[in-house]
């Protein structure tokens, strides 16, 4: 479904991506993980258009991705995004977030969208706030609310950009029962995530990245319970080992 080949990604003198080659299969759970600026979250924004890249090819279901072609639009309503921080309108309901593309993007009828919206608010356990506005939800809830909105475009894809790093700890399980359902419904997932507990028991495949490569990738259980490469052992030793 998502076909990367030889990308490359500078930012000025920074060469970000250094020549990643990786594909992902329909209804496949892949988690990126790695240290901070390795890239990780670069890729997920090349992979939807969100950054422009230097060199190389991207493609999902067989459509290039290139920025600043017409066809950027097919594939931002063929493959959502989680981010980081929920990116919702605070002046808007929670309702009225969850559909706003369905409605303007795809131009769907009202009456159908709002019905779906309100089940995918039921979906993720926030049926009752489907009228409250986003400063009144927890973090949780607000990626919760987020999740629904990717949902709400029919993706056949969703990217997740460290979806539970602005989370209070006690929040964290929520917004990772919803993804796992995700992933049992058998939803196409590529998640940057420093959740390695989640993409132990979750993914298909793990890719580590650091310093704009791809060092080791594989079954998620082997390539996080026996990994190979000595950056690899390295970086989980810290990542469920720190001092």
């Amino acid at each position: 479904m998502i076909d990367l080949n030889d990308v490359h990604k500078s930012f000025g003198e920074n060469e970000v991506l250094k020549g990643i080659t990786a594909r992902v299969e329909k209804g496949e759970v892949v988690c990126i993980v790695g240290p901070s600026g390795s890239g990780k979250s670069t890729i997920l924004r090349c992979i939807n258009g969100l950054e422009s890249y230097d060199r190389g090819e991207i493609n999902v279901e067989g459509l290039k991705v290139d920025r600043d072609a017409a066809s950027i639009v097919k594939v931002r309503t063929q493959v959502s995004m989680v981010f980081q921080r929920f990116n919702l309108f605070p002046h808007r309901t929670v309702l009225e977030n969850v559909v706003e593309g369905p409605l303007y993007v795809k131009k769907e009828a009202r009456a159908q969208v709002l019905e779906r919206g309100r089940a995918l608010l039921a979906q993720v356990g926030l049926a009752e706030k489907a009228e409250a506005h986003p400063p009144e939800l927890s973090g949780g809830q607000q990626q919760r609310v987020a999740i629904a909105r990717a949902l709400a475009m029919q993706p056949k894809a969703i990217l997740f950009d460290e979806p539970t790093s602005a989370l209070d700890p006690e929040l964290v399980g929520d917004v990772l029962g919803v993804m796992r359902k995700l992933a049992d419904d058998g939803m196409t997932m590529v998640v940057v995530t420093h959740e390695m507990g989640f993409a132990r028991d979750v993914a298909d495949r793990v890719l580590f990245i650091d310093g704009g490569v791809i060092v080791e990738q594989g079954p998620a259980r082997a390539l996080l319970n026996q990994p190979q490469h000595p950056r690899t052992q390295d970086f989980l030793r810290r990542v469920l080992h720190p001092l």
